[in-house]
């Protein structure tokens, strides 16, 4: 592990792309070097995969950050607060996500808008401030394109239940409502404000010259 995060640093550089190919070839004979390499995200070192960026191929990975020199004395035991998530307990969060991106409702397969890119789920960690200010790292299911630009958010449990209580009780029940269902209706005006919204600055012109 160590040397594999050597090599990135001196050979391929951060926000530059490698294969695993190239890494096997840089490392002969050596066993499970795929492993060696993925260990290094334990330890805050960021490489993404096509999961988390779209321009990659299958067999590319792009080395984004350094972590930890792991290769210092003392620095290369493992964080006990960032364990690996096994497969049952990701399909049972991703179950009680109600199988969705929690970002943006997408549900695996289903195409992104305009496109033929079809969603994939994932787990994501998500620090979270808690009441009474601790904060705690909590697992989070978020589709390949929400992933790669949340990688940083924090989540503010407390604003959130403030600004809940601040409601008035017609919001409230219909927020209630929302969330025993799961879903959140959107009005004719809110959908049109939204495709507007991501419209580039010359479309959107073109609306507002609808609009008269």
């Amino acid at each position: 592990m160590k040397r594999v995060a050597l090599w990135l640093i001196a050979e391929v550089g951060e926000g530059n792309v490698f294969t695993k190919e190239q890494m096997r070839s840089a490392f002969p004979g050596v066993s499970q070097i795929d492993r060696r390499m993925r260990d290094l995200r334990s330890f805050g070192w960021r490489i993404d995969t096509n999961r988390e960026d779209p321009e990659l191929s299958m067999a590319q990975q792009r080395f984004v950050k350094q972590g930890q020199p792991v290769w210092e004395k003392g620095m290369a035991s493992r964080p006990a607060s960032a364990p690996a998530i096994g497969a049952v307990r990701r399909r049972e969060i991703i179950s009680k996500d109600g199988n969705m991106c929690r970002s943006c409702g997408i549900t695996p397969g289903q195409f992104y808008a305009g496109t033929f890119e079809g969603a994939q789920l994932d787990i994501a960690r998500r620090e979270v401030v808690l009441p009474g200010g601790r904060r705690e790292v909590q697992l989070v299911t978020e589709c390949n394109r929400c992933r790669v630009g949340a990688k940083d958010l924090v989540a503010d449990l407390p604003a959130v239940v403030d600004r809940v209580s601040a409601l008035s009780p017609d919001q409230r029940e219909l927020l209630a409502s929302w969330i025993e269902a799961g879903e959140r209706s959107f009005s004719q005006v809110e959908r049109a404000w939204a495709e507007y919204r991501a419209l580039p600055v010359d479309a959107r012109d073109v609306v507002r010259g609808s609009l008269g």
